[in-house]
């Protein structure tokens, strides 16, 4: 919460009201979540990935070699071992339904 009259934040820590007045700002540090998928293409400082057997459609190998080039200096897996361990044996890929290559091949006929 955030009140203006009294130049004061209150930040909830799973439970815990913790005030800061605005001489602390500083001690507070702006974060964000953001999935796998939209990552692709950038590159964050730190990594921090869950990994559990929740989502098991989500455990391939090629999912978990994306979110671990995401990183530029440190990764960090929390989690479940098993779950790491079978996204890792995992080499199923999901089949793209995006008849790609039959556009690219109508194309170069076309061109032809």
């Amino acid at each position: 919460m955030v009140s203006q009259k009294t130049g004061r934040v209150q930040v909830d820590y799973d439970g815990t009201l913790v005030e800061y007045n605005s001489r602390e700002f500083d001690q507070l540090k702006h974060s964000f979540a953001i999935t796998i998928h939209k990552s692709q293409g950038n590159q964050y400082p730190i990594v921090i990935m869950p990994i559990t057997n929740y989502h098991s459609v989500l455990l391939t190998r090629n999912l978990l070699y994306t979110a671990l080039t995401r990183a530029k200096q440190k990764v960090i897996l929390v989690g479940d071992k098993d779950a790491l361990a079978y996204a890792i044996r995992n080499i199923q890929g999901i089949k793209r339904n995006s008849a790609l290559k039959e556009r690219l091949i109508q194309s170069m006929e076309k061109a032809a």
